[in-house]
């Protein structure tokens, strides 16, 4: 009987290393052995590398994939034009109405360059401005197709500008659309009408800023216009500042006030 109690007893050193199969909780951890650590770092690296080539492949694909719904859209709106008219003839080929809208826009061009066109164009402008609703958005639309029209002598934008504001220190983009000369008792002032966009190209504030306080950068108006729609995100590394516009014959001058 002795040798059987002695040979059923456990020493309390290994009692505390045994393993409670009713509680597995409270069991001791087992070591990790260098094997596993070595397969956990190698899973967290490839995972990281997944991660970072994933994201490049989404910032490289999401312009591409803008550019392309954007452009198949528009031309599947200009296709709808004329698309309805070749359906009714029985003639399906898609891109047709595309050409033939690219074909009419020409058409319109040739025509209203003419004095019959731009007579007739004048009266149909003239009866939209007469409109309550419609009249508003016609100007802002013609602002931004003014803007960037390839006749210099309808252009609403003259230069791209650079002025301090709203505090010294801090600049905002804007576009010159005339310039004045302001009469004083300590001589004339020439000022430039910079228009300053506060919402794409639709609505704005307009500043009266003396020429010489005008930095004008080596931006076309186009460009000037791709930063303001964009955001800023079109914005070029560097900005080199142009000579001052010369002053121009056909300033507009203010009478005194007595």
């Amino acid at each position: 009987m002795a040798e059987e109690k002695e040979s059923t007893s456990i020493p309390l050193s290994q009692a505390a290393e045994a393993v409670d199969p009713e509680d597995p909780a409270k069991s001791p951890p087992r070591p990790s052995s260098p094997t596993t650590s070595t397969r956990k770092a190698c899973c967290a690296v490839l995972q990281s590398w997944v991660s970072r080539k994933f994201m490049t492949g989404c910032v490289v694909l999401f312009p591409v994939a803008v550019t392309f719904f954007i452009t198949w859209w528009f031309i599947q709106f200009v296709d709808g034009f004329f698309s309805p008219l070749y359906a009714q003839l029985g003639i399906n080929i898609f891109g047709l109405g595309f050409l033939t809208s690219l074909v009419f826009i020409f058409l319109v061009g040739i025509f209203v360059s003419s004095w019959v066109g731009s007579t007739i164009f004048w009266v149909g402008e003239w009866f939209i401005k007469k409109m309550p609703f419609v009249r508003h958005i016609y100007s802002a639309s013609k602002q931004v197709s003014t803007a960037i029209s390839p006749d210099q002598n309808t252009t609403a934008f003259k230069e791209v500008a650079i002025i301090r504001h709203p505090r010294i220190g801090e600049y905002a983009f804007g576009f010159i659309t005339s310039t004045v000369v302001l009469q004083t008792d300590k001589g004339d002032e020439e000022l430039c009408s910079v228009y300053v966009p506060t919402n794409h190209l639709y609505i704005g504030d307009i500043f009266l800023v003396n020429s010489e306080e005008i930095i004008r950068p080596n931006l076309s108006i186009r460009e000037g216009i791709e930063i303001i729609v964009s955001g800023g995100m079109t914005m070029p590394q560097v900005i080199a500042s142009m000579e001052p516009m010369p002053r121009k014959n056909q300033n507009i001058r203010l009478n005194r006030m007595t």
